[in-house]
C-alpha cells in the first residue's frame, strides 16, 4: 500500500505525491538502496538503564543474545533532541515495571543503513535550525516558528514523511512481526507499518496536532484531551480544506508519559518539597540543557541571577548539560567564577546515582553541574535529578509534562508552545517566560513567594489522583492487547 496517496481516506494531491516520491529518490542517490540487505539483529544489555529499566539494546551486530518474543516490547525510536529518547525510557519503564522486557530500537543508530544516514542528516539540520533559533530572531520569526507550528502541521507534510520513510524498511526484516512495537517517534511508526509489524502503538508527543505525526495503520496516543480533538479532527492539517477525521479506536488520549519510578514516588517527593519551603531550607533548582544545546544565553543570566543566593545557601543549583560539554564550556567562559564554584559530575554515572539518591533526605548547598557523553546517562541524569528538585527550568518540550514544579522559559520551535500552556493548565509548572526579563521575575517569585511553589506541588498531588500521570502505563496496556503479552 502507498501511504503517501491517501491518509485516513483524505486523498492526497498529484502534485504533492510527485513531490514525495521525488524526495526519495533523492536520497536513494544521496545514500544509496540497501533494500536487498539482511541486517542480522541480536542483543546486547543497555550499559546504563539495564540495571534500572532492564533495557536491551537491539543491534546490527552479532553477539551471544537473541530477541525473546515472549514477555518482550519492542520501543522503536531515533535521538533527536532530548525528548524522544526520554519518551522511550518513560515507556521502558512501565514495560518494566509490568514484568515486559524492553527492547531498544533506534532506527538512528544503526549509522550502516540507508535509513539511519537518512535520519543522521535531517537531525544534523534540525539540531543546526533549533540553535539558530536562539541566535537570530529574524529566522526565528520568518522561518523556524511558522516551519514547527504550521509548516509540520500539513498533512502533505505527512505525505512526504511516509515515502521517505520506505527507506527504513530493511533493518526490521529480521524483528518479529507479532511483537508490540511502541514508536516514540512517528519515522519507526511509519516504517514499522510499512514493513509489516502486526501492532504499532505510535506515541504521538507534545500538545500541539500536526499531521508530521500521523502514522495511518498504527494506533494513535496522545497526552491531553485538546490534543485528541485536534487529531481527531485532523484540525487545520488540510488548510482551508475540511479533512475527513480519524476513524474510531485509533486515537487515545492516554495522559502524560511518565516514568514509573517517577509515577509511584509523587506523593512522597512532592511531600519532601513542601517539608522543606515549610523549614525554609535552600530551594533546589535543576537546569536542563535541551538535546540540541540551544538556549546557553537564557542559562547564563539564570546563572548570574541566582550566584548571590547560592552564596547566601538560600539556593542550590543543579546543572544538566546532557551531553552538550560545549555548553559548559560556553557558560564557564561567560561566568568566569563558575567552574571554581561547581563541583562537576563528568562522565561519572555513579557519582551522579549516588548523588541524587543521598540528596532524598539529605540538605545541599553550591552548584553542581552534570555532563556525561553517553546519550541515555545525559537524559536519565535528568530523571533522578528531578526527584530532589524542588523548581526544573525548562523549554515547554517534553519535561512540560513531567511531574515535577517547572518553570518554563522561552520555546524552541512554536510547536512546544503549547507544552507550557498544558503545564499551566494543569498547575505543574508557569506560564512561559519569553523573555530573560520575565523569566527573572517568575524565578524570583518561585524562590521567594512560597505560596505559588507550594501550589505547584499540591496541583501535581491532585493531578496525580486522576490520572494525568499515567499515559506510559496505558500505552503499554495498549501494545500488547491481543498479542498475548497479558
Amino acid at each position: 500500500m502507498d501511504r503517501s496517496t491517501k491518509i485516513f481516506g483524505n486523498v492526497i494531491s498529484e502534485e504533492v505525491v510527485k513531490k514525495a516520491n521525488k524526495s526519495k529518490q533523492k536520497y536513494l542517490k544521496k545514500f544509496g538502496d540497501d533494500s536487498e540487505m539482511i541486517y542480522k539483529l541480536s542483543v546486547e544489555d543497555n550499559k546504563v538503564l539495564f540495571p534500572l529499566l532492564g533495557i536491551k539494546n537491539i543491534v546490527t551486530q552479532q553477539t551471544s543474545e537473541k530477541i525473546i518474543k515472549e514477555k518482550g516490547i519492542i520501543i522503536g525510536n531515533i535521538r533527536m533532541g532530548f525528548g524522544h529518547y526520554r519518551i522511550s525510557m518513560a515507556i521502558a519503564s512501565a514495560a518494566y515495571s509490568v514484568g515486559l522486557t524492553p527492547y531498544w530500537f533506534d532506527l538512528h543508530a544503526y549509522s550502516e543503513t540507508t535509513g539511519g544516514k537518512v535520519i543522521k542528516h535531517l537531525n544534523d539540520l534540525y539540531s543546526m535550525g533549533s540553535r539558530w533559533s536562539q541566535k537570530y530572531p529574524l529566522f526565528n520569526k520568518f522561518y523556524w516558528e511558522p516551519l514547527n507550528s504550521e509548516g509540520f502541521k500539513k498533512i502533505s507534510y505527512n505525505a512526504m514523511d511516509q515515502k521517505m520513510t520506505e527507506l527504513m524498511t530493511p533493518v526490521f526484516k529480521e524483528l518479529p512481526k507479532d511483537m508490540p512495537f511502541v514508536a516514540t517517534h512517528v519515522w519507526p511508526a511509519q516504517a514499522a507499518v510499512h514493513a509489516g509489524v502486526q501492532r504499532v502503538v505510535n506515541v504521538i508527543p507534545d500538545n500541539w496536532p500536526m499531521a508530521l505525526h500521523l502514522a495511518e495503520g498504527s494506533i494513535h496516543t496522545v497526552q491531553t484531551p485538546s490534543s485528541f480533538i485536534g487529531y481527531k479532527t485532523l484540525r487545520e492539517m488540510g488548510g482551508k480544506t475540511l479533512l475527513n477525521p480519524m476513524p474510531k479506536d485509533q486515537l487515545f488520549d492516554v495522559g502524560h508519559y511518565i516514568d514509573h519510578e517517577l509515577v509511584v514516588n509523587i506523593d512522597t517527593d512532592c511531600e519532601r518539597r513542601l517539608n522543606r519551603i515549610q523549614q525554609k531550607k535552600a530551594k533546589r533548582i535543576l537546569l536542563t540543557v535541551g538535546g540540541a544545546g540551544a538556549q546557553k544565553e537564557i542559562f547564563s543570566e539564570i546563572i548570574k541571577y541566582l550566584l548571590p543566593k547560592i552564596a547566601k545557601r538560600e539556593v542550590a543549583l543543579l546543572i544538566n548539560v546532557g551531553d552538550h560539554l560545549s555548553v559548559w564550556d560556553g557558560l564557564c567562559e561567560e561566568i568566569v567564577e563558575l567552574k571554581t564554584l561547581s563541583e562537576t559530575y563528568f562522565d561519572d554515572w555513579s557519582k551522579t546515582s549516588t548523588f541524587a539518591q543521598d540528596l532524598l533526605d539529605t540538605d545541599v548547598s553550591g552548584i553542581h553541574a552534570f555532563y556525561n557523553k553517553d546519550i541515555f546517562a545525559a537524559v536519565y541524569s535528568s530523571n533522578l535529578l528531578m526527584r530532589c528538585a524542588d523548581i526544573l527550568v525548562t523549554k515547554p518540550s517534553e519535561l512540560a509534562f513531567y511531574p515535577v514544579p517547572k518553570l518554563m522559559i522561552k520555546r524552541v520551535g512554536g510547536h512546544e508552545a503549547w507544552g507550557a500552556i498544558r503545564a499551566a493548565e494543569v498547575g505543574d509548572g508557569t506560564i512561559e517566560c519569553e523573555t530573560v526579563t520575565t523569566t527573572l521575575q517568575m524565578l524570583g517569585l518561585l524562590l521567594e513567594d512560597d505560596e505559588i511553589l507550594s501550589g505547584l506541588c499540591k496541583n501535581i498531588v491532585q493531578a496525580n489522583k486522576i490520572g494525568v500521570y499515567n499515559g506510559a502505563y496505558k500505552v503499554v496496556e495498549l501494545a500488547i492487547q491481543n498479542l498475548g503479552n497479558e
